[in-house]
């Protein structure tokens, strides 16, 4: 089941650049077939197409909008981009099938990159989000400081993992459901203790992902499971 992503405006469905490429070019539709689209915001469509290119297709809608189930919660992660970007790509297409609202990148003291390709993580955002049949397309942020991030107006629940002593939060005792929740994920070197002290002044509590050590990575996504699970 191919799904398309367009705005969508007076019953008319008008595919993103990209996906007019792909529609035409890989797809070679063409007009009077019919398509499935979401327009990122929450509901499905099927329309016919009546203009094919490679540059625009557009469709006019025969039915919608149906709403996707929203979740019972909001969550947002924000993560320091590993060295090797590859896993970090990785584990974004799996929290996107699993079920994820926001995406930020942190700048920390013991970062590895400071660059990302916020086009490139986008398209794989999108590609998930059809891939597992969702019609919302979660929100990707720029690279930004640490500082910045724990500036952020606050969500319901504001969590740092870490791997200092100290008070912490099992992950398993957080009541995700019902509320917006941000959690921060620290660099390969960890978060340093100026950093965790910043966190903890700006409201965000300590969070316990278990005895294990995690990879960045493994710990976006553990987040993303247990939010989905315990939900």
């Amino acid at each position: 089941m191919n799904i398309f992503i367009a705005s969508i405006e007076n019953n008319v469905a008008v595919l993103t650049p990209e996906e007019s490429w792909h529609c035409a070019k890989v797809l070679r539709k063409k007009s009077g077939d019919k398509i499935d689209v979401i327009d990122g915001k929450g509901s499905f469509y099927q329309g016919i197409l009546n203009l094919v290119s490679e540059k625009k297709c557009v469709a006019n809608i025969l039915s919608g909008p149906v709403a996707q189930k929203k979740r019972s919660y909001y969550l947002h992660l924000a993560i320091a981009p590993t060295k090797q970007m590859d896993r970090i790509e990785w584990m974004i297409e799996k929290a996107v099938e699993i079920g994820i609202d926001e995406i930020s990148f942190i700048q920390c003291k013991n970062s590895e990159r400071i660059v990302i390709k916020h086009e490139r993580i986008s398209k794989i955002v999108e590609s998930a989000v059809k891939q597992s049949l969702q019609a919302y397309l979660p929100k990707v942020n720029e690279l930004v400081s640490f500082r910045e991030i724990v500036e952020l107006k606050k969500t319901d629940l504001n969590f740092i993992a870490h791997c200092f002593e100290g008070d912490k939060q099992h992950i398993k005792r957080i009541q995700f459901k019902g509320k917006s929740t941000l959690v921060l994920i620290g660099p390969e070197g960890d978060f340093n203790q100026e950093e965790v002290t910043l966190a903890q002044q700006k409201g965000f509590t300590g969070i316990n992902l278990g005895d294990n050590r995690l990879r960045t990575e493994t710990a976006g996504l553990y987040v993303c499971q247990a939010a989905s699970i315990l939900s």
